[in-house]
């Protein structure tokens, strides 16, 4: 861009100078701030004969126009590490990279949410158990959300999950069984899987319901499984989760794509079983549904119930993390409230 008056040019050139050498926000100090050096320039205007001003004016504003243009560049652009690479946030993101291999943005410093640390440590738990972890998706259609779980159009099962739908009849997940289908298509027993995701259901809030939460899916398939197998996997990664040896019960419970379904109980690892407002001085917690994976459940995905079995689970991490943390309100770990995050 060319400029006519020297003073504009001598500012266009230090300009382009300090673009590379300088902050953001010191830029914008330096340049538009209230005594910044554009300010002074358009306020030289007076200083300006009568021949001048139009084209003096005329030249500092085009200074100013480019300058707000390079400046929208700039923040719109965040470098990774000092090279020219762009993070792009539509690019999909391997569960399994390593922490040490995450993108690192340049001059900002943080930590990871507290959902995000358990869910590392959950998903390293699992993997040295021998399970693959598989990400779950972010839409889904009806058949994988209900008819391949054993849950036809019109059954009433439907209502147990509060579903939303998209215009175009897709599904955000209210469940990470939606991948359960997927996995026993894709895969040969024996099979070993853990999906994480995000769920959505369409519910009121409160201290111990959120609309929108992660849930981690498990689903095991081979020969001769029992559901002794089912409690001591579970058993196993729970005590390695909270860190301590726990009881463990099981009562019936009816969920249409395992039989016999369950819902897994353990010891309150606050009080052992004496009673305190976490258990609700019951002793006991319930901490997920699980079950013995349904023949038709199996059948749908192509394995023979005659020769396989297997038995699946699903719980809400964010609800072991407040157990694990003693966090009183779920709402909490979504409130983007820093001095609650900084505790972690």
């Amino acid at each position: 861009m060319e400029y006519e008056i020297e003073s504009v040019k001598q500012l266009a050139r230090q300009l382009e100078d300090d673009i590379p050498t300088l902050k953001l926000e010191d830029l914008q100090s330096k340049y538009m701030g209230k005594n910044g050096l554009l300010k002074q320039l358009l306020t030289d205007i007076t200083n300006q004969s009568d021949e001048q001003k139009r084209t003096y004016g005329r030249e500092a504003n085009l200074l100013k126009h480019y300058f707000t243009e390079r400046v929208s560049q700039l923040s719109s652009h965040i470098t990774i590490d000092s090279s020219t690479e762009k993070i792009d946030p539509t690019a999909p993101f391997d569960i399994n990279t390593p922490k040490a291999n995450w993108p690192k943005v340049k001059g900002i410093e943080g930590t990871m949410h507290p959902l995000m640390q358990e869910m590392e440590h959950v998903l390293k738990i699992f993997q040295n158990m021998g399970f693959e972890i598989v990400e779950s998706k972010q839409l889904d259609d009806d058949y994988h959300m209900f008819e391949s779980l054993n849950i036809p159009k019109g059954h009433p099962a439907r209502d147990i999950w509060d579903t939303f739908w998209t215009d175009d009849d897709l599904i955000p997940p209210a469940h990470t069984s939606t991948m359960q289908n997927r996995v026993m298509k894709e895969r040969k027993p024996p099979i070993r899987v853990i999906v994480p995701g995000r769920c959505y259901r369409n519910e009121a809030t409160d201290a111990s319901h959120e609309h929108t939460f992660y849930q981690i899916e498990g689903v095991y398939v081979d020969k001769n499984i029992s559901l002794g197998d089912m409690l001591g996997t579970i058993k196993t990664y729970l005590e390695a989760f909270f860190e301590m040896d726990l009881e463990i019960k099981v009562q019936p419970a009816y969920f249409p794509f395992v039989e016999p379904g369950c819902e897994f109980m353990i010891s309150c690892p606050f009080c052992k079983k004496t009673g305190c407002s976490v258990c609700g001085y019951d002793g006991w917690m319930e901490i997920m549904g699980c079950g013995m994976i349904h023949p038709n459940v199996l059948k749908e995905a192509g394995i023979d119930p005659e020769e396989y079995t297997g038995f699946a689970w699903g719980f809400g991490l964010d609800r072991l993390v407040m157990i694990k943390h003693s966090i009183a309100d779920i709402r909490r770990l979504h409130s983007g409230d820093l001095n609650f995050l900084k505790q972690f």
